[in-house]
């Protein structure tokens, strides 16, 4: 089976704010062919400690749900027949305690909005079958334990 590899990066030259305080600022290399700049969340850590124009790992967790969703539901739909012209959500995750007061994200629910193209588009009984299937083979849902809703944007 495949290995997946991040490549996280984090120095503290880079991050000195002084008083003693450094930045939760950091860099998320993938493959070496893309560097994406991440960072605490500010709601965790409050700016300048952390980066509002960075990505999260929370919301980089909220992301890879939905995008395997996605990815799954896409390669579904065209061995069903149906052609998507158009895939977009906005996938929100909750930051929760849990019955052993740990923090954990406890709840995802995306919401996705689906165009298809043409004449030839799927029931709303179809497209809930493929949300199903979808959610079912989703890698990174079943590596999770966080619960996950889907409320899809009915056709």
């Amino acid at each position: 089976m495949p290995k997946h590899i991040a490549k996280i990066r984090w120095s503290r030259e880079d991050a000195l704010l002084g008083d003693g305080q450094h930045s939760y600022a950091h860099v998320w290399d993938f493959d070496g062919l893309i560097q994406i700049p991440a960072s605490a969340s500010p709601h965790l850590v409050p700016p300048p400690l952390s980066l509002e124009a960075a990505v999260d790992p929370e919301e980089a967790f909220v992301a890879a749900i939905s995008s395997c969703h996605m990815l799954w539901f896409l390669s579904l739909a065209t061995a069903d027949g149906w052609e998507v012209d158009v895939y977009e959500d906005e996938a929100v995750g909750t930051l929760s305690r849990t019955s052993d007061r740990k923090l954990a994200i406890t709840e995802v629910v995306l919401r996705p909005r689906i165009q298809f193209k043409g004449g030839n588009k799927p029931a709303s009984v179809d497209v809930e079958a493929l949300h199903e299937k979808a959610h079912a083979r989703c890698f990174i849902a079943n590596s999770i334990k966080s619960q996950i809703r889907i409320e899809a944007e009915k056709p």
